[in-house]
């Protein structure tokens, strides 16, 4: 892994480099053309700065291609390196600089995309310690992660990042659990609370008892299937070598034919330079960089490049639930409470013990009690098991936290006290194992949700639209039915979501929108990832795409922007190539000299790069979403 990618970050410098390089010895060429320098013998002097370019950068780029070749990868590019070798047999110094510039900074992108995954997991794997603090009586021992076992008590000092998934044994505090999560909560811990390896400690020492070994914990299976799912991403021709596919050989064809018919072996090399597929090489490279730039002005951020061009062409579109079509903030809506007890004193009670939570829904409990300007109260012995819910002792009572399938299981005879079971999330609260109340919750949908959803066929040529979530059945449904979602899964973690996002992906080119590090796998697998929001730096990373505001019209400014970008490209292509047939055309007749075919090609590639620059000087995307 590190010998590949020192290869890969060696290669890429060379390809800045040479970037570099090339435009510096274009200026300094046209610098001495125009001081008009005698020759050097039979060497014009303002073309010895070009052939350092072609001597130094034509021939790797040319060995490159060939190995291409040779795998079969017949893309635009074979044309460039036959025009290159044109273009240096028929003394076009400047021609061939220009296509060995052209060649360069297209590598170059193509190697910032491909080295993006990479980066993915060395930024997840960075962010754990290798080392853990072991506590052994009253004294502490450093030791390697891999060398903890199950049940070893661990010491998490303030402000470290947790090395493992356990239940915490000594103190009293708060962990940031954000990266996981996507939301920016700080999660209060007591004996008793589950904390998971890589949440932030916050300020006050924990003891941690470890029940999972380092190998086995949910971080480390984050990283395992992000691993997995780079490995098994699909390679997608990228649009330039689409169209390459189809004009190379038609040129080549024509080329071949002028020769064959004529025997004039010029009349191969004037077809072969008017043919050059500078309006792919240039032409689209610019159009996604001026898209870039728009996107940029209204807070979109495009990471790769591709994304733009593949965006499009996406027939299935999945979306996370929390945080992306809804806020994120599940809010009490109602409280039932059983005879003789009133509803500010068992939310009290369920707030004082959900503040050791990491729960969602414990947020929402929180903001009610100080909405109500409760006071929260000391809890302690707090235990919270899957299964079984939050459990602990305030004030001597009993508290605990469960669902309503629990409670009929254990106490059937409170059945007749539950109100009725609605859509959205529920939580019943017992004080010394007798009902007390029933909590109604509603994570609340984007305002914009409905109408983004409803649009997206008609306007946006989407087959199918999923929704995909950790969360629970019911409230998942509930959200699926105000949006109009009827392809809905609930309860998915983030490997089962890769497993889905695998399936659609074969089907068709999918969009995936998510906000959490558990949907960083799915991001890196989708045909485009966009992530929504900046809380999370690793879900960044393993998106495409990066929405700033947390808003789904930017969502659909960056589908309307794609299409914008992908139409001008076909466009500048397109347009270039058509010209370019007319003009191989009459050199194919004899009508055109090789040098003449040169100049006419150049004037071909201003067209389109003049169209390709359309969206630098535009101000904002119009979408349909906008009133």
């Amino acid at each position: 892994m590190i010998q590949l990618r020192n290869l890969l970050s060696l290669g890429s410098r060379w390809q800045v480099t040479l970037v570099f390089l090339s435009i510096l010895m274009i200026v300094v060429h046209l610098f001495l053309k125009v001081m008009a320098f005698p020759p050097l013998g039979n060497v014009q002097i303002q073309d010895i700065p070009l052939f350092f370019v072609i001597g130094g950068g034509g021939v790797p780029l040319l060995r490159g291609i060939f190995l291409k070749i040779i795998k079969r990868d017949f893309g635009a590019d074979i044309l460039a390196a036959l025009a290159l070798v044109s273009a240096t047999l028929l003394d076009q110094y400047l021609a061939a600089t220009l296509i060995i510039l052209m060649l360069s900074s297209g590598q170059t992108l193509e190697g910032y995309a491909l080295g993006k995954a990479s980066s993915v997991l060395k930024a997840l794997a960075d962010r754990m310690p290798t080392t853990a603090h072991l506590k052994e009586g009253e004294v502490l021992r450093d030791i390697n992660l891999t060398d903890i076992q199950i049940g070893d008590a661990i010491v998490v000092l303030p402000h470290e990042v947790c090395p493992i998934d356990g239940v915490v044994e000594e103190g009293q505090g708060t962990m940031d659990e954000s990266y996981l999560t996507g939301e920016p909560y700080q999660v209060a811990k007591a004996p008793g609370t589950t904390v998971l390896s890589g949440a932030i400690n916050g300020e006050t020492l924990l003891v941690v008892k470890a029940e999972k070994l380092p190998a086995d914990s949910r971080y480390s299976k984050i990283i395992d299937v992000m691993t997995e799912s780079q490995q098994k991403r699909p390679a997608l021709r990228r649009l330039g070598d689409q169209l390459g596919a189809i004009f190379v050989p038609i040129s080549l064809v024509c080329a071949g034919i002028a020769w064959a018919l004529t025997g004039e072996p010029l009349r191969f090399l004037s077809v072969l330079v008017i043919a050059t597929p500078c309006p792919l090489l240039i032409a689209i490279p610019i159009t996604i960089i001026s898209a870039i730039s728009m996107a940029a002005r209204q807070g979109i951020i495009i990471k790769d490049p591709v994304a733009l061009e593949r965006l499009p062409t996406c027939r299935t579109a999945i979306f996370d639930k929390t945080g992306t079509l809804t806020y994120g903030k599940p809010e009490l809506t109602t409280i039932f409470t059983a005879p003789g007890l009133t509803p500010n004193h068992v939310l009290q009670l369920a707030s004082s013990l959900e503040q050791y939570s990491k729960h969602p829904l414990a947020q929402g409990f929180l903001k009610a009690a100080k909405k109500a300007q409760l006071a929260l109260l000391k809890a302690k012995n707090i235990s919270e098991k899957s299964g079984y819910g939050l459990t602990g002792t305030i004030d001597g009572q009993k508290v605990q936290i469960t669902h309503r399938k629990k409670l009929v299981q254990e106490f059937p005879e409170a059945t007749t006290l539950l109100p009725p079971l609605n859509s959205g999330m529920e939580c019943i609260v017992m004080v010394n194992d007798r009902y007390a109340g029933a909590f109604h919750f509603h994570d609340t949908p984007r305002k914009e949700g409905a109408s983004f959803i409803r649009h997206l066929r008609p306007s946006h040529k989407f087959n199918r639209i999923l929704l995909v979530s950790g969360d629970k059945e019911s409230e998942v449904k509930y959200l699926g039915e105000l949006l109009g979602i009827h392809e809905i899964f609930f309860s998915q973690s983030p490997e089962q979501k890769l497993d889905i996002m695998r399936q659609e992906v074969a089907k068709a080119p999918t969009l995936f929108v998510g906000d959490g590090i558990n949907d960083a796998p799915a991001l890196t697998l989708a045909t485009v990832g966009v992530a929504f929001g900046k809380e999370s730096n690793i879900t960044a990373e393993a998106a495409g795409v990066v929405v700033m505001d947390r808003t789904l019209l930017k969502v659909d400014q960056l589908i309307h922007m794609s299409y914008l970008s992908r139409k001008i490209a076909l466009q500048s292509a397109v347009g270039g190539m058509v010209l370019s047939l007319i003009g191989m055309g009459f050199a194919a007749a004899g009508f055109i000299t090789p040098v003449a075919g040169a100049l006419l090609q150049e004037g071909i590639d201003m067209l389109a790069i003049f169209n390709a620059l359309r969206l630098t000087f535009g101000e904002k995307i119009k979408t349909d979403m906008e009133g």
